[in-house]
């Protein structure tokens, strides 16, 4: 079965974390797959955490970096396959295939590349920005308890 490379750029850029690009590759065999999967489903678990404790709890911190690291390693795997270039493509995950059927990568392929691109970088910078203000407000708070 030939796998295209625009569907597992679309995965990938559409459903960030949930492994589906992974799993269309390689099937239910993929442990990238699974790994992000389970990942994003404690993130979505840390953010309840949090807020219900207010950003103030240390498993909800962890819990939500990995579904972050989950939906940002989508989004890389998307840029790393959809700027490979299509022979090599066709050489991993299409063995065998005809030459008059080969992969032709075209302007929807970049496009899912430059999203995930701009996605990626900008839920990276609101990430690290919000988690760098909470770890100075603790800062500031525990420096008050001990002048006191």
């Amino acid at each position: 079965m030939k796998k295209y490379k625009l569907l597992f750029c679309s995965l990938g850029l559409f459903f960030p974390g949930t492994g589906l690009n992974c799993l269309y590759l390689q099937g239910l065999r993929s442990f990238w797959g699974w790994a992000q999967m389970l990942s994003l489903i404690g993130g979505i678990a840390g953010w309840q955490i949090l807020k219900e404790s207010h950003l103030h709890s240390a498993p909800g911190w962890v819990l939500i970096t990995f579904g972050f690291i989950a939906i940002e390693a989508s989004w890389l795997t998307t840029i790393v396959f959809g700027l490979r270039p299509d022979e090599k493509w066709d050489a991993q995950f299409n063995p065998g295939l005809e030459p008059q059927k080969a992969t032709r990568s075209g302007w929807l392929v970049v496009l899912t590349v430059i999203f995930s691109l701009v996605l990626g970088v900008g839920v990276m910078m609101t990430f690290l920005a919000i988690a760098f203000e909470q770890f100075f407000i603790s800062q500031l708070q525990e420096s008050r308890k001990l002048s006191q």
